[in-house]
Formats: C-alpha cells, structure tokens, sequence
C-alpha cells in the first residue's frame, strides 16, 4: 500500500503541488486516444490560469464559474481558481438555462470558464459586473462580445490571449491570494429531488479532509487508471473521482462524448481501467442488457435460473465475462448518489466483480459512508469513514431505523446565502441533518432505508419505504424504472417499461394501438403480480400505471419524484 503524505496545510493547493513534486512525468489527466497531460504541466497550467484570473481583476473570495463537460481543461480550470484563491462554482452542463442564469446571479460570479457547446446558456444573461469569460476548450480570454457567431469568428482567428497566457507570473504585491484551510473552496448548487436549487459551500479542509479520510479505506496508487464517466461539476465526481487520484498521482481519462455503451466499451479495451464511479442505473442497464437478457431468453433457461445453485454458477461465469468487457483490470468500481437495485447487486457479489456502495451528499463533502470491495455486505453502504461520526437520531426501539446525523471536517460550512436552511440542518454542537433514514449493525455498517420525505405512513402507522419497493419493481421483466406513491389511501406505481424490447414482441405495423395498449396492460399487471409475490402484505401495490417517457432525472440519476406526485397524495 502506497504511503499517503500527510497534509502540511489542508489546501486543494497543497494537494496538486505535492502530487506535481511526487509525480512531476507520469500522466494525469486525459481523453481517449490523446496523449495524456502529466502532474508537472497540470500544475503549471494551474498557475497559469491563476495568473490570467489576477491579471483580470479576480481577487481572493470571489467566485469563479465552471459551465463545460468533463475535460483536462476543466481540471485545470478548477485548480486555477483554487491557486487565485478564489472560489469554484461548478455548474452542471444538465442545467436548463434559467437555472444557469440564477446560478451566476446569486454567487455574483466574477468569472466564468465555459465550453464552446455551452455558449447559448450565457445569451440574454443580465448580471451586474459583466463575469469574465474564459473558453474551456482553449483556456483563453474570451472577447466581450458575447454573440455565438462572433465567438466562432475568435477561435478561427487563433485568440488573442495565448501569449499572455505564457507570461511569466505576474508579481501582485501587497494581495494575499494563498489559500487558507478554512477558506471557501467551491460552491456546488445541487439539483435535487425536491426541485430546490441550494449552493453548499465547501472549504479547503471539507475537501481535503474527506480525501485522506476516503483513503485510509481503499488504497489508490501512481499505477491506477481512472475511467471518468459522471459529471465534475457534482461533489461524488469532483472529490472521490478527481482529487482522490489526483492526490495519489493515478491518471484520469474523460470521454468526450456521454457514457452510453457504444462509448464506453471501446474505452473500457483503450484504458483498461482499474478503477471507476458509477451511478446504479449505469450498471443496472449494462447488467440487464448484457447479462440477465441471456438468462431469460427461453422458458428452460428460466427454470434453470431459479435454482440457487444454477443460479451462482451462471453469476460466476457471467462475472468474467464482465470484468473482460471492463478490459479486464477493474479493481474497484464505486457505486453511489442512488440506490441499487438488490437484484443488480446479489449478481455483483455471486460473480465476483469488485464493486462497493458508498453513502454520501454534497453537503459531507461528499463521502460518509464506504469501504473496499473486500469488505462490502449485501445491502449495507458500508461503515463510517475514520475521522467522520455517524449516529441515528431517535431510532424506532422495534428497527433502530432513525434519521441518520453526521459530524466531522467533511461537514460543509453552509448553504450560501440562506443561513435559515442552513439553520435547519446544521445543529449547534455541530451535527448535519442529513435527511435520510438508517440503521446501523452491531458492526457499525450503515443501511440506508430512504428519504424522510419520501416515506409513507401505512394505515396502522408503519413506515413503508418506497424506495425498497421500487427497487423489487425494478428487478421484475421489462421494467426500466419505477416510482411509487400513495393515492387515496393505496399504493400505486408508474412503471417505465423497456418498449425497445416491446416493441419486438409487439411490432407496430402488425398489431393495432387497440391490441398494443391491451399487451401493455397485461405487462403492467403482470409486473404487479411480480412486486406483490415478493413484498410484504404491508407493502403490496395496488395498481401499475404506465409512464410512457423516461423519468426526468438529477444528476446522479435519483428520479425527481415532485414532478410525479401530486400534493395531497401523501408523500
């Protein structure tokens, strides 16, 4: 096990330059089928874009956009502006453009580094101050026009910025721009289920903290390779993605296009990557498409299929074909920012892959709750990291299931301009209401039972938690994805079904609309037999209605459920 340096001041600076002293030649960050660019010129290229942000007038404590896709450039981008002394504001490229808009008026943003696809989220901007803009994909000075046509104009032209870009640094005397521990580092507005933007402020010593504290729980070294496939702009990518192997001098690979299977299967055999982070439904749909499609393809194989034993063996085999498809090196691949489905799960653990669930928010910076791939239980996110306290709050004496408290310097200072919600959550001895339902073992390993807001109240007073119905929904023939609520005193689910596989058994220009919707509706039923066989009386549902278009979704995939109960309907 590599030996992790202990940090000399807790800063995002401290951790590139001792990973650029350590590491100065090997690779860091890169893109498919590029060369990659190495820990002694990413951390000159950050110095770089902190000389260009002084040079513009940002000065310590202002805030300093990000709008592009994962790139090399946005990590530089990002380090830029810790090594100014300023502050990041990660935007989600996702984000409709009000949002984007809302975003850089309430962080007063000074700056903004974004990416050439993204420009027409900038147009009828209105912000006091004019931001600065810089451009992604070249790491140059924006022109003030702001016009999309004019900006294409600028880039033919070659920029006008380059060669002030390769000065020598510029001497700001009398301007203390070095990062403190406790400064702000970045702000991340999240996209929740709930539909309320908030802006969780981050310092150097959250960020930091939760590295070294993530790595005493599985090691990282200079020889791993990262496959990067969920957004930096959201803290799961941003800290366990990016700054872990960063601080431990792995290389980084983006794809530059969105992780769909006929991108990421050709990365799998370039970079042969040891390590990665997924949401659930991207291994949901790569295991369902891939691997139970096979075990389900006839009436034998289904037989088979339910007898444990055959069962195992097929898991086992189908194991190894997976970890050849993932290029055959994965050591560790983290799932978390949802929860999985325990079907998908069970095939992980019988077919041997290394996978291990992580619990966390972008409010804890965001890890809570982990371990190693050896060490995982079926179910259970893990223990709590060292240095970060987890306890249940009121537990129900019958389940010890409560709301779960976190304490630690992983704990975010805040929401940013809204001290009442940050009233709310924060306790005065220093514990974050996470808002979420768990239980803890005798071990001490943490099982997340869902979100307060979510849980329904049965009609003798127990708590049902949708989630876990959701997710024996989802393990049942052609459902997608689910979502449950209460209606009029019932349980109810809208089902996603997989209508490309319908539509095989159901082509179109054979069947009538009248004889498609009566097959949909035979399938519906039969998926709530299916649930129903496998849940509690207490949690059986009553009807299945069909959502014909896909769940919209946050970031990390979690459906946005406020756009799909209605108020009144009990959740």
């Amino acid at each position: 096990m590599r030996i992790t340096p202990q940090p000399e001041t807790r800063t995002l600076r401290w951790l590139l330059e001792q990973s650029a002293q350590r590491f100065g030649t090997n690779p860091a960050v890169g893109t498919l089928g590029a060369e990659p660019m190495n820990y002694a010129a990413l951390n000159r290229k950050a110095e770089h874009m902190a000389e260009l942000l002084r040079r513009e007038g940002v000065r310590r404590g202002d805030r300093v956009a990000i709008l592009g896709e994962n790139s090399p450039n946005w990590v530089v981008a990002f380090f830029g502006i810790a090594y100014c002394g300023a502050v990041a504001v990660p935007i989600l490229p996702d984000f409709h453009t009000s949002e984007v808009h809302h975003i850089l008026r309430h962080a007063e943003v000074r700056a903004i580094f974004i990416s050439e696809r993204l420009f027409d989220k900038l147009e009828g901007l209105e912000i006091h101050g004019s931001p600065v803009r810089i451009l992604l994909d070249t790491l140059q000075l924006l022109p003030d026009r702001t016009k999309k046509e004019h900006l294409k104009d600028w880039i033919r032209q070659g920029g006008r910025e380059l060669d002030k870009l390769r000065a020598a640094a510029l001497q700001m005397t009398g301007i203390d721009t070095e990062g403190k521990e406790d400064d702000l580092a970045s702000i991340i507005y999240t996209s929740g289920t709930t539909g309320h933007s908030k802006g969780v402020i981050l310092t150097h010593r959250n960020l930091v903290s939760n590295v070294m504290a993530t790595l005493k729980i599985q090691d990282v070294t200079e020889h791993d390779r990262f496959l990067s496939i969920l957004p930096l702009s959201h803290a799961y990518e941003n800290t366990i993605g990016m700054l872990i192997p960063i601080m431990q001098g792995a290389c980084i690979y983006y794809t530059e296009r969105p992780p769909t299977p006929s991108v990421l299967l050709p990365a799998f055999r370039e970079i042969r990557p040891t390590m990665m982070l997924s949401v659930p439904l991207v291994i949901e749909k790569i295991v369902k498409l891939r691997v139970f499609s096979k075990f389900t393809k006839n009436a034998l194989l289904r037989r088979l299929y339910r007898i444990e034993g055959v069962r195992k063996k097929l898991h086992r085999a189908a194991g190894r074909k997976l970890m050849e498809a993932f290029g055959g090196e994965m050591r560790f691949f983290g799932i978390g920012g949802a929860p999985l489905s325990a079907e998908i799960e069970r095939f992980l653990r019988e077919a041997g892959f290394p996978y291990a669930i992580g619990y966390g928010l972008t409010e804890t910076s965001p890890l809570v709750a982990g371990c190693s791939p050896d060490r995982t239980r079926y179910r259970s996110t893990g223990p709590p990291l060292p240095d970060v306290e987890v306890t249940i709050h009121d537990p129900d004496p019958e389940t010890g299931c409560g709301e779960i408290f976190v304490r630690g310097e992983n704990i975010m200072r805040g929401y940013y301009k809204d001290p009442e919600r940050t009233t709310e959550v924060l306790t005065e001895d220093g514990w974050f209401r996470t808002g979420d339902l768990g239980m803890m073992d005798g071990d001490g390993y943490l099982y997340i039972k869902g979100r307060i807001k979510n849980v329904i109240i049965g009609p003798n007073g127990e708590n049902i938690y949708p989630e876990e119905i959701e997710s024996v929904i989802n393990a049942c023939e052609d459902v997608q994805e689910s979502l449950v609520f209460e209606q009029g005193g019932k349980l109810v689910a809208r089902v996603y079904l997989d209508y490309e596989k319908l539509e095989k058994e159901f082509p179109s220009h054979r069947l009538s609309e009248t004889q498609i919707m009566e097959r949909i509706a035979d399938r519906l039923e039969a998926v709530r037999r299916c649930a129903n066989g496998k849940l509690s009386a207490l949690s059986r549902i009553n009807a299945v209605v069909e959502q014909t278009e896909p769940f919209e979704k946050t970031p990390t995939k979690k459906i946005k459920r406020y756009l799909y109960v209605l108020p009144g309907d009990g959740t």
